[in-house]
């Protein structure tokens, strides 16, 4: 996957980068579950840089995250559908939600935060790195 593209339900947001994503992050954090209505959040990764937002119904909801820091989360006023957030934490940045992209099937999960606050019934894959909390490097 060296380009991503994507959409909110209603078709009323498309989003795009033409840079490379960094990685994917499963987020099992209480925050990414409420967002997301389920029990964790597939993330994917991309640089701030190239990352390109057309659409009018844009809304944002903010608060504090885990570090403390920001979290922006960006979703559809007109579908609800949950796009992208910006962690103030992660400079630079973008975490897109995986479901949202043209072909989510690209997105394979490399790693998993907030390990801690996983449902308990949710099947963790170990053999991938794994964080109790958000890694701090």
């Amino acid at each position: 996957m060296n380009t991503i593209k994507g959409s909110c339900l209603c078709g009323g947001i498309h989003y795009s980068s033409h840079l490379a994503p960094l990685t994917t992050a499963v987020c099992h954090c209480s925050d990414c579950q409420k967002q997301s209505g389920s029990a964790f959040s597939v993330n994917v990764l991309v640089p701030a840089e190239g990352f390109l937002v057309e659409g009018a119904s844009l809304g944002c909801y903010a608060k504090p995250g885990g570090s403390g820091l920001p979290v922006k989360r960006y979703f559809c006023t007109s579908c609800g559908s949950a796009l992208y957030s910006e962690v103030a934490a992660m400079p630079g940045v973008m975490a897109v939600k995986a479901g949202t992209l043209a072909q989510p099937a690209s997105a394979t999960p490399k790693l998993h935060l907030w390990c801690a606050s996983a449902q308990p019934w949710v099947a963790i894959d170990r053999a991938l790195p794994c964080f109790e909390q958000a890694p701090t490097e």
